[in-house]
C-alpha cells in the first residue's frame, strides 16, 4: 500500500460559487446571486475588508455557546426559501439552514469530478454506495457518469433534498436508491445480504443521530465503519473516498486507518486538505481533511 505526499485540494471549477473574502472567523461566499455571511473558526487571518463592511443577502449568527445552531437574518431582502445552483450538468438546491450550512459543499466538487472520472474510465458497471450522502451531489455526479447509485444519510429532510437535485439536474431516470438509516446498521444488514459495492464514498460527522436515535461518534466508530466497508467492496473495487470535518485529527490518521484496512488490496492512498481559494488576494480557506484509495 503506498500513501502518497500530502495533496491540497483546490475547488475551483465553480461558476455559481465564490469565496469572496474571509477572516475574523467568518467568510464571504457567494451562491448563485446571493451572498452570505458565514462563521468560519478556521480563518484566524485579518480579512481583506472588515468584517462590518461586507455585503451580504443573509448573516449567520450562531447562538452564544455553540458553533453550529444559530439563525440567518436579513440586512437587506431576505434570501428566498431555496435557489437553485450549478455545478457542470448539476443543479443543486442551496438553503439558508439553522445549523448555517446551505445544502451544498462546494469544496467537495474535487472528489466529485475525479469519481466521476474514474467511473467513465471504468468502462463497465459500477456500483456506487455514499454514506453520509447528505443533499446528494456525490449521487447525482456519480448516476451521470454512469454508476448505479445507493443514497444513505440519517436525515428524511436531506435526502427530500437529494431527490429535488436529482429531479434539477434532470436525471429523473437515473438508478439512485434514496435511503434514510443510520449507517453502521445499513451496512450491517448490507454484509448479512451479500451484497457488494465497487465504489464507496463516506462523509461521516463528528457526532450524529441515526433516525431511531442511534448515536454516531466519529472517534469510537470510524476504524470499525471502515472495516466494514472492506467487507462491502467489491472483488474488483474502483475506489474509496472518505472525508472528515470538524475533528482533532492529521490527514495521515484518517489515511493510514484507511490504509490499514485495506492493506491487502495493494494500491494507493491520495491523503490531505480540501481547501477554497479566496477570489481576491488568493488566500486559501481549509475545509476538512481527505483520503482517497484506487488500486494499482
Amino acid at each position: 500500500m503506498i500513501i502518497r505526499p500530502f495533496s491540497l485540494l483546490l475547488s475551483n471549477d465553480w461558476r455559481d460559487y465564490e469565496l469572496l473574502d474571509s477572516g475574523e472567523g467568518r467568510k464571504l461566499e457567494r451562491y448563485g446571486d446571493q451572498r452570505l455571511n458565514r462563521p468560519d473558526p478556521q480563518a484566524l487571518w485579518r480579512p481583506q475588508s472588515p468584517v462590518d463592511s461586507w455585503k451580504a443577502d443573509a448573516v449567520f449568527l450562531a447562538r452564544e455557546g455553540e458553533d453550529e445552531r444559530g439563525q440567518w437574518t436579513s440586512p437587506r431582502r431576505p434570501p428566498p426559501e431555496s435557489w437553485p445552483i450549478r455545478w457542470e450538468a448539476l443543479t443543486l438546491n442551496a438553503r439558508c439552514s439553522a445549523f448555517r450550512h446551505t445544502g451544498v459543499f462546494p469544496e467537495h466538487s474535487v472528489h466529485w469530478r475525479w469519481a466521476s472520472q474514474s467511473i467513465r474510465d471504468a468502462g463497465r458497471p459500477v456500483r456506487l454506495l455514499n454514506l453520509f450522502g447528505y443533499t446528494g451531489a456525490m449521487s447525482l455526479a456519480a448516476a451521470a457518469a454512469g454508476a448505479e447509485v445507493v443514497h444513505l444519510d440519517a436525515s428524511a429532510k436531506s435526502i427530500a433534498q437529494g431527490r429535488e437535485n436529482q429531479t434539477l439536474s434532470g436525471l429523473a431516470d437515473r438508478p439512485i436508491r434514496w435511503i434514510c438509516d443510520d449507517a453502521m446498521s445499513f451496512v450491517d444488514r448490507e454484509i448479512r445480504r451479500g451484497r457488494t459495492y465497487d465504489a464507496i464514498v463516506l462523509d461521516p460527522p463528528k457526532f450524529g443521530r441515526g433516525p431511531k436515535n442511534e448515536t454516531w461518534r466519529f472517534e469510537e466508530e470510524f476504524s470499525p465503519l471502515l472495516a466494514r466497508v472492506r467487507q462491502l467492496l467489491s472483488p474488483d473495487p474502483l475506489f474509496v473516498i472518505a472525508t472528515v470535518y470538524a475533528v482533532r485529527l492529521s490527514y495521515l490518521a484518517v489515511a493510514q486507518t484507511l490504509a490499514t484496512t485495506l492493506e491487502e488490496l495493494g494500491g494507493e492512498i491520495d491523503c490531505g486538505e480540501m481547501a477554497i481559494q479566496e477570489s481576491g488576494r488568493g488566500f486559501t480557506l481549509p475545509t476538512g481533511l481527505f483520503a482517497r484509495w484506487r488500486p494499482a
